[in-house]
């Protein structure tokens, strides 16, 4: 008994509205990465000014962490959803190693596990507001110190604090070369990569409060011993 099957049918990736509704939202979601990596990409090229990249960046990232919300245990990390879905140029060969069919955009990659637009991972820019930068920026620190003291472990809470204080740090000149800096980077790396109601564990807070005294003794150091620093 043979079967025939047409090559022109549409094969449906749904039969409930549950369904289309959950494929809807991984596309948007693989959509946004393929627009970050395009916009990483121009503006390290200069293709953009800093002006127009950092409103869509950010943007883009408000927009990743909504569609992150929604998709829920279908996406356990944005690693596993770059490597179930690849995008690629028609030109390009299709590998025939399942372990290398993955999205290759490693700027979008990059840009999400850090969560903050390159203009404010590496800038280096002071200005006229100087002064009400210092204000903010120690305003950010105390506020983030007392949430740590007060025994606040859960990332949620803890994210947006750490992403003030972050933003606020790199707006001074020479702070990409502070070793505090690099740090609470790379711990807003370790708080993205973590879900809504996750906590740190009390050896990682403890180690957080230590860097981020550290970064706090090192900011007023670089100020009053380096007036070129905010100047």
């Amino acid at each position: 008994m043979s079967t025939s099957m047409s090559f022109d049918e549409e094969v449906r990736l749904y039969s409930t509205n549950a369904e289309r509704e959950k494929y809807n939202t991984l596309a948007t979601l693989f959509g946004i990465i393929v627009a970050l990596d395009y916009l990483e990409r121009a503006y390290v090229r200069d293709s953009i000014t800093a002006a127009e990249y950092s409103p869509a960046c950010t943007r883009l990232l408000s927009q990743y962490k909504t569609m992150l919300k929604l998709v829920g245990s279908d996406v356990p990390s944005i690693e596993d959803f770059m490597k179930r879905y690849r995008v690629q140029p028609p030109s390009m060969q299709i590998p025939r190693r399942s372990d290398s069919f993955q999205m290759d955009h490693p700027a979008a990659l990059h840009r999400l596990k850090v969560g903050v637009p390159a203009t404010v991972e590496h800038s280096s820019e002071a200005g006229p507001e100087t002064g009400k930068w210092i204000a903010e920026t120690t305003q950010s620190f105390i506020t983030f110190m007392d949430g740590l003291r007060l025994r606040i472990r859960a990332k949620d809470q803890l994210h947006p604090m750490l992403q003030d204080l972050v933003t606020g740090y790199a707006r001074f000149k020479g702070s990409k070369d502070w070793e505090g800096r690099s740090k609470m980077v790379s711990w807003l790396i370790t708080l993205n990569g973590m879900k809504a109601s996750e906590e740190l564990t009390e050896e990682q807070a403890r180690q957080l409060i230590f860097d981020v005294e550290h970064a706090y003794a090192e900011f007023f150091r670089s100020l009053g011993g380096d007036k070129d620093a905010v100047s």
